[in-house]
């Protein structure tokens, strides 16, 4: 029998690197994925484009960098089980994105940290203490209070969408933790992104009616986004394996924030003093939990 390894607990770069990349690259596929909608693209065609030009780019990099040691049959499959599930994450965050305002559905979809934290401390993979507990509700509140909120306004067809996606990421650290701690991140994402390309293609060629990006600008806005979600998966893979799905979750709550930064840089959207301060109090909990887990 094996030994299961440990999730590392340091809180150097080095540890909290990958969940740092995974979050600002997901920001930034926020910010270019309304650029691509704005542009024309409808969810499905936006999604199987993302997926195959998210294949390539990683067959180029395992190509330029091939990753060293044995990756089981056993962890193969199980990659590629999980890439069913993430491509409905990706289909469903853009669904929702599509449906209601984007920060609406952000912040619907950041329910995932406080379930994965719940799932975790059920399951036994982690053990979330009072001082955890506090900080995600913290963070959730924050994260609320940023993104300026506004139920009364909200699309049941978003809603749901957000949820779906949310189950989806929960779903996705919790088995990387659990089956495929240890195993090499790289072949993780490719396998993954392979299934959920394949998924994708077979859906889009079943669909008669594709709607692409209608301008250069929106092209260019969908290679970004590609290279962005693929960049992001392997980042929360990787954080998954060194510290573990709850705090990686509770991380990913820095999305919001970034996507929220870049959409006032790039899309004219002002930040107001409610959001700066719900932006202090997330970052506030996430440091509180890190130093006082």
């Amino acid at each position: 029998m094996t030994k299961r390894s440990i999730p590392q607990t340091g809180s150097g770069p080095a540890q909290i690197g990958p969940a740092v990349l995974g979050a600002s690259s997901f920001a930034c596929a926020d910010v270019l994925s309304k650029v691509v909608l704005i542009e024309g693209a409808d969810v499905l065609t936006m999604s199987a484009v993302r997926a195959v030009l998210g294949v390539a780019f990683l067959f180029a990099w395992l190509k330029l960098a091939p990753p060293r040691g044995a990756f089981s049959p056993r962890a193969m499959w199980i990659a590629l089980g999980m890439g069913i599930v993430f491509a409905g994450n990706v289909f469903l965050v853009f669904k929702a994105i599509e449906a209601v305002e984007v920060p609406i559905a952000i912040l619907t979809y950041f329910v995932y940290p406080l379930l994965t934290g719940l799932a975790a401390a059920a399951t036994g993979l982690e053990r979330v203490t009072w001082r955890g507990g506090a900080a995600a509700v913290a963070a959730f509140l924050g994260l609320a209070l940023m993104i300026g909120a506004h139920p009364t306004q909200l699309a049941t067809v978003g809603i749901v969408a957000a949820l779906g996606a949310a189950v989806c990421r929960v779903v996705i650290l919790l088995v990387t933790r659990a089956l495929l701690s240890g195993a090499d991140a790289l072949r993780i994402t490719w396998y993954s992104l392979l299934s959920s390309t394949v998924i994708f293609v077979i859906v889009s060629l079943a669909t008669p009616d594709w709607q692409p990006p209608a301008t250069a600008s929106g092209w260019l806005a969908l290679i970004g986004l590609s290279l962005a979600v693929t960049t992001g998966l392997l980042g929360v893979f990787a954080s998954t394996g060194r510290i573990g799905p709850f705090r990686t979750a509770l991380f990913m709550n820095l999305e919001p924030l970034l996507t929220t930064i870049g959409s006032a840089l790039f899309l004219a959207e002002v930040l107001t003093p409610l959001q700066l301060l719900g932006g202090g109090i997330m970052l506030a909990a996430l440091v509180m939990f890190q130093l006082k887990r």
